[in-house]
């Protein structure tokens, strides 16, 4: 398993309910691919240095967890076809997860 880290911008118009179904779907759909959450973490609503989608805010969210190579390609399908969020980027931050206490 390796460690990575998923940086989601979700739509400004998204109400809090809508935002949690979203990232609460994604949790489901990382531990169907037997991946690890490390932590999911809220950066809430922040200006944005460009538009994107002519929308000048986004509810920032990023999640941090141990997966095997193929659930990352799961995961960022589910992500694009998911109305709300506007952009992700998923990067490696590392080869090897040792789970604490292994």
């Amino acid at each position: 398993m390796r460690k990575y880290e998923a940086l989601l911008l979700l739509s400004p118009e998204l109400a809090t309910d809508n935002r949690q179904e979203i990232i609460e779907n994604l949790k489901g759909v990382l531990e169907r691919q037997s991946a690890t959450i490390l932590l999911v973490d809220e950066w809430g609503m922040r200006d944005l240095a460009y538009p994107v989608q002519k929308k000048s805010r986004g509810h920032f969210t990023r999640f941090e967890f141990a997966a095997p190579a193929t659930a990352i390609a799961e995961f960022e399908r589910i992500v694009r076809i998911t109305d709300g969020i506007m952009k992700f980027i998923t990067v490696k931050l590392a080869d090897k997860f040792v789970p604490e206490g292994a």
